[in-house]
């Protein structure tokens, strides 16, 4: 993806409320108008990056993009797992993200076991990649140093 890092923000809304209960992972989902305003260039996978929940630290994460093949979704999503521990729900919020790099391609998986151990190695992944100095910089961008309320896309 030659736009990265991409930078986004959008409310968070109320996704398929698999994260957490199916998967132990739980997510932060997008909006419509967020994920329909990725470049044309964003292929479908898996990413990682950084985010923030308002005006809260930034911590790592890792960002599905596409039509979760697992579960035959209809439309396309962006969902993004935060790796840190919140207290509680942040629904309504606005979530601040910065897509640094791609991990792979968005797959099926034969259970949900491996799907759930594909997640935990992107996260793995994730950890490892975002320590390195080129990706550690974007953790103090500008971006999440700006007004909160605003809704962008973009670099």
């Amino acid at each position: 993806m030659r736009s990265l890092p991409y930078f986004c923000r959008g409310q968070v809304v109320r996704g398929f409320g698999r994260g957490s209960k199916q998967l132990g992972i739980p997510t932060a989902n997008f909006p419509e108008q967020v994920v329909d305003s990725l470049p044309a260039d964003v292929s479908t996978g898996i990413y990682y990056g950084w985010a923030s929940v308002g005006s809260g630290d930034v911590h790592k994460m890792v960002v599905s993009i596409g039509w979760n093949p697992y579960y035959k979704n209809v439309k396309k999503s962006m969902e993004t797992h935060i790796i840190h521990t919140f207290k509680e729900d942040f629904y309504g919020e606005i979530l601040n993200v910065a897509i640094v790099g791609y991990l792979r391609p968005e797959k099926n998986f034969d259970s949900l076991e491996a799907l759930i151990s594909a997640i935990q190695g992107d996260i793995e992944e994730a950890k490892k990649r975002l320590d390195l100095p080129e990706h550690l910089k974007l953790k103090d961008d500008n971006f999440f140093q700006i007004s909160k309320g605003k809704i962008m896309n973009g670099h």
